[in-house]
């Protein structure tokens, strides 16, 4: 298992983690900011466990994320 983090409040919406991981994130509509799909929220950081097949491409996202608000760790 993977587990994925975001503080979606520094969000800026560059669409990399969209990009880079299309089938875990999306841009929301209504802010223009990105959604980990599926992620739990906790004191504005939205978390999601995923399979370690998942790995390659979130942590692209978080390395190609110019402000440094995804985070992947196996876990």
């Amino acid at each position: 298992m993977i587990i994925v983090s975001q503080n979606r409040k520094k969000c800026i919406g560059c669409n990399y983690c969209v990009e880079l991981a299309p089938e875990h994130w999306r841009m929301s509509k209504k802010d223009g900011k990105s959604v980990l799909l599926g992620a739990q929220e906790k004191r504005g950081f939205y978390t999601l466990r995923l399979e370690e097949e998942a790995f390659e491409q979130n942590q692209a996202a978080a390395k190609a994320c110019p402000v440094n608000i995804i985070d992947v760790r196996r876990g």
